[in-house]
């Protein structure tokens, strides 16, 4: 594979990707590669606004096909603004989230329909989707378990959904790899973070290095 590279992180909530992907960042960053690092829903202004609207937890009326178009609208804001002018800049671009999330969330989770919600996207963006997705492997139970253990930065709206909200959206990733497995690459995200991490380095570098 050459050239620069559009990579995604996903996985269930508490999987760990957000941490995974700022420190394989930092690696990148030191081999002195050009590298973008972001995240959905956000990354730039608007879809930061966007962002705290959707995931605020006094949003609980919140419809999900509100829900669905927002994080799409979000997107195509973060998209067009961020993520392809720095590939069009030669730079690889790693997204904290993409599509892929709205696919699992708001198509399985919620029940909206994967084909309805990828139709949507494909408005948003178009037919661009990423060239690499990092899926970090985790029990749903586990995942909730290490976000109420640990985060204490942003508790989000999502976060509070019980348990057999998220063993949808695990079985929502099932069914987006079976649709691109292609580009998808499964990590064990139930051990330690530093044997993550490598595992992670190990996919990345020798296609990025």
């Amino acid at each position: 594979m050459q050239g620069n590279l559009f990579i995604t992180f996903e996985g269930p909530d508490g999987a760990g990707k957000t941490s995974v992907l700022k420190l394989i960042g930092e690696r990148l960053q030191q081999k002195q590669l050009q590298v973008l690092l972001t995240r959905e829903p956000g990354g730039i202004e608007i879809a930061e606004k966007i962002r705290s609207i959707i995931l605020d937890p006094a949003h609980t009326m919140m419809h999900e096909r509100t829900e669905a178009l927002l994080y799409a609208a979000a997107r195509a804001q973060h998209f067009y603004e961020k993520i392809m002018p720095a590939l069009e800049q030669g730079k690889h671009v790693l997204c904290d989230r993409f599509i892929d999330s709205s696919l699992a969330y708001q198509g399985h989770a919620r029940g909206i329909g994967v084909d309805e919600v990828l139709s949507i996207n494909q408005f948003a963006i178009g037919q661009r989707l990423p060239d690499i997705t990092i899926y970090f492997d985790i029990a749903p139970e586990k995942g909730i378990a290490r976000i109420h253990a640990n985060r204490s930065d942003e508790m989000n709206r999502l976060d509070v959904e019980g348990l057999a909200f998220h063993q949808k959206v695990y079985e929502g990733y099932q069914e987006a790899m079976k649709r691109y497995p292609n580009r998808f690459r499964v990590i064990n995200a139930d051990q330690p973070l530093e044997d993550v991490i490598e595992e992670v380095w190990g996919i990345l570098n020798p296609i990025l290095g």
